[in-house]
């Protein structure tokens, strides 16, 4: 087989709700589609979600890399040779995470068409769906339950809280929403907002709580700060934002600096490398979230397969394309009371015949 032909389009994306972080306020998205067809009549599709802070790209740097890079160098090339693929890839395109994860996807859904299986069934197929977070950024304590109100109303159980802005504000907002919603596993994400000693303060005033995982309290600049948060609390710590290699990964489950990592493929550069990433993580006793940035159903449902793949993937916070309006991509698998499922489909489950 051969790739014979490749395409890509730019999607730009609103946000039907703008959301804040530690450090900005996101109203919109811009996705790339990559199409690649081969003289075998299969058709492989992936997306980028490219991001200044988080994948080291502008969308005009991944059009670029699309062009220049991507489209000269797969042409001809046999897609089942991923891994020489994707590493002379990545030597090409830098520390471009997202461009590289955009080809990776490509492959891996034209490889389990060809085997005529769902990907997560080609990727190992250890469950058939998963629970996901749905995640709330940082707003006033009332905007919060409010909004937890809506989505413990669709079905969801678990909310992911985004805060590190103010920690009084964070520690009420937490303790409100466990009174209120006893039943809702929480999960609180501080942006890397926090000291050390913050971090130590929040974790012991919401002990009550029972908060289910600590996202990334600390600065990725000083990840020994993280190293130190872990050993004071008694609550799982999770990086992400320090984690976005393979090397990171051995790097802080060698100085066991966290009890989780948060894998986003756009973030790390794809399927083959989050493997990788997960074994390293495995190795070291750690657990394994599968998360996402603002991606459309497309690289959402990468996601969800990788997901579903392994065995010491147990989380999962897949809802970033929940906001996007007109998403293309949105059927290709299920979302019911907080729990996500694949189709049966192959691949990633998206061809244009079913448009």
């Amino acid at each position: 087989m051969r790739i014979t032909h490749i395409s890509y389009e730019r999607l730009d994306l609103k946000l039907s709700d703008p959301y804040t972080i530690a450090y900005e306020t996101i109203d919109r998205t811009s996705n790339f589609i990559l199409k690649i067809e081969t003289d075998g009549k299969i058709v492989g599709y992936g997306c980028a979600a490219p991001d200044p802070v988080v994948t080291n790209e502008s969308p005009a740097e991944v059009t670029h890399a699309i062009k220049n890079i991507i489209i000269p160098y797969l042409i001809g090339k046999d897609p089942f040779t991923y891994a020489l693929l994707l590493l002379e890839l990545k030597q090409l395109l830098g520390k471009r995470s997202s461009a590289l994860a955009m080809v990776d996807l490509a492959l891996f859904d034209i490889m389990s068409k060809k085997a005529e299986v769902p990907l997560y069934k080609f990727l190992g197929g250890y469950r058939n769906h998963i629970a996901t977070s749905i995640t709330i950024g940082i707003m006033g304590v009332n905007e919060t339950l409010a909004y937890a109100g809506t989505f413990i109303e669709q079905g969801f159980t678990i909310l992911k809280i985004k805060g590190g802005n103010d920690l009084e504000e964070d520690i009420a907002k937490m303790r409100m929403l466990h009174e209120k919603y006893p039943d809702i596993a929480l999960r609180f994400d501080g942006n890397q907002g926090y000291s050390v000693k913050e971090s130590v303060d929040f974790v012991k005033a919401t002990a009550a709580i029972g908060i289910e995982i600590f996202e990334q309290p600390t600065k990725v600049e000083s990840e020994e700060r993280l190293g130190e948060v872990t050993d004071q609390v008694s609550i799982p710590v999770m990086a992400d934002e320090s984690l976005k290699t393979l090397t990171d990964a051995f790097r802080l489950a060698q100085n066991e600096r966290v009890d989780m990592v948060n894998i986003k493929l756009q973030k790390v550069g794809g399927i083959w490398v989050g493997m990788h990433i997960n074994s390293v993580a495995k190795a070291a006793k750690l657990d394994a979230m599968v998360g996402c940035i603002d991606e459309c159903g497309l690289g959402i449902a990468a996601g969800l397969h990788f997901a579903l793949s392994r065995p010491n993937i147990v989380y999962a916070d897949l809802d970033g394309h929940l906001d996007i309006i007109d998403d293309p991509f949105h059927a290709i698998f299920k979302l019911e009371k907080g729990i996500l499922y694949p189709t049966e489909q192959y691949g990633l489950g998206f061809s244009e015949a079913s448009l």
